[in-house]
């Protein structure tokens, strides 16, 4: 088919046919997975075009694929929480979507919490088991979407569903549709797909779907599962590890909408972040994230850092207010227990505290130089810096006048006889053989010592 695209003005070919390759033996693709193997990269130079969507936006799963990386949350913290994710995402409710697990009381009861609060967005979909018994489940609590494991590698389908590809398509059908005569939107989480063989089942099973979309008019959505964390984002390669193949290929050869298209990405390879973006870039309108990254072995995509990737995308934070990120992690600190690892971006208790004397030098002069960007301002986190051996004068006077809220005139120099006596005291501190951080309960005592001592000094100079 050949149709006229208004976004890039010239004819395209839209469609082509994959039929379903039946095959006797599972496509492994042991040439880049090798199990006693580092997974291989390969390049075949097809570049695909960068096809950003009108619309983005961020789905969260922090209340299912989270849970299943630590203990389970009480229903008044997912209640918190999910509050909280409505105050970020902001009118416009770029956080769209919030998952759910609906097995237990708990679960259940921890739905209805959110669903009173007759928030638009995030609405509330499940994750649920493919049987009709689950999907009236479903339908009687209230949720109108629920995701489906439709897993798609042959690892999966040969080795943990014993079936051939056409067999468990015609399954996955089967189950699809029971879902949409119970009146519920299908979100068809294809598990594993960066292992999939993508012409062979993938491309034919989405365009079957589509086609059954048609037929009964109900949207079928596609979670697109970077399960293990293989995707990458160079140009160039080979499928399935292609983000930007596998995004195009399903829109364009499957027939998907942008709008149903979803990617969910793992961290086993530190590439959840800028795989994330490169879905949205490629045509992907939704990334699914969990708060903070915590999930599945590795964990998922951060949804603070997809806030970020938004804004820097987009060159607007479209009313999302980012200070609730900050509140975030002080009730996962303060309230649920949950250690944030110190160098976290945006979130951990060092992100934006600096301890070189050169670096502390330079934000006394101007913070620009070495924050990147006004934390104070946009997460309620001012610049630190921690006093240490290599903190030097600058780096002392900036943690006086971030401490005590100095401005302006008030604010202390290096030069300052305060700062040179307590650098003083540092200084000997470290050489008597210390080798931890000072702490700021044990600089808030010195300071005020030395300043009653600066005081004293300056009446009685007064006096003379």
């Amino acid at each position: 088919m050949f149709i006229f695209n208004p976004k890039t003005n010239v004819i395209e070919r839209r469609e082509s046919t994959y039929p379903l390759q039946d095959v006797e033996k599972p496509n492994l693709f042991e040439n880049l997975y090798g199990y006693d193997e580092v997974p291989k990269i390969a390049f075949n130079h097809r570049i695909v075009p960068m096809d950003m969507p009108d619309n983005i936006w961020i789905t969260d799963t922090t209340f299912r694929d989270g849970q299943q990386a630590r203990e389970p949350y009480t229903v008044e913290q997912i209640e918190h929480i999910y509050r909280l994710l409505h105050k970020l995402g902001g009118p416009k409710g770029i956080i769209r979507q919030s998952e759910f697990f609906v097995y237990s009381k708990k679960d259940q009861e921890a739905v209805y919490k959110c669903l009173e609060k007759d928030y638009r967005f995030p609405e509330v979909t499940s994750w649920i088991r493919a049987s009709k018994k689950d999907f009236e489940l479903v339908k009687s609590i209230g949720v109108k979407e629920t995701g489906i494991l439709v897993s798609c590698s042959d690892y999966h389908i040969f080795y943990k569903m014993n079936m051939t590809r056409s067999e468990i398509m015609k399954h996955y059908l089967s189950v699809i549709r029971q879902c949409i005569e119970t009146g519920i939107r299908p979100r068809c989480h294809f598990e594993d797909i960066t292992r999939a063989d993508f012409y062979g089942f993938v491309v034919p099973f989405a365009s079957e779907l589509m086609k059954l979309m048609e037929e009964t008019g109900m949207p079928i959505k596609i979670r697109v599962c970077d399960t293990m964390g293989y995707g990458v984002t160079f140009p160039g390669t080979v499928l399935p590890r292609s983000i930007a193949g596998i995004i195009y290929g399903l829109h364009h050869y499957a027939g998907v909408p942008n709008e149903l298209l979803e990617w969910h990405g793992h961290n086993d390879f530190y590439r959840s972040v800028i795989n994330a973006s490169t879905a949205w870039i490629y045509g992907c309108c939704g990334v699914n994230t969990s708060l903070f990254g915590i999930g599945e072995r590795t964990g998922n995509t951060p949804l603070e850092a997809m806030v970020f990737e938004y804004a820097q995308l987009r060159g607007t934070l479209d009313g999302m207010d980012t200070t609730v990120i900050t509140e975030l992690a002080d009730y996962y600190r303060n309230e649920i227990g949950y250690e944030i690892p110190p160098m976290t971006p945006f979130v951990g208790e060092n992100f934006n505290v600096t301890r070189a004397g050169i670096h502390a030098d330079g934000i006394l002069k101007n913070e620009e130089i070495y924050n990147i960007f006004n934390t104070d301002l946009l997460l309620n986190r001012p610049v630190k810096i921690a006093v240490g051996k290599t903190s030097g004068l600058a780096g002392i006077a900036h943690w006086i006048n971030s401490y005590f809220n100095f401005k302006g005139d008030d604010q202390v120099s290096k030069q300052h006889p305060v700062v040179v006596k307590v650098k003083e005291w540092v200084d000997k501190q470290y050489e008597n053989g210390r080798v931890t951080q000072i702490s700021d309960k044990e600089l808030m005592r010195i300071v005020a010592k030395e300043y009653k001592k600066y005081k004293e000094n300056n009446v009685k100079s007064e006096e003379n």
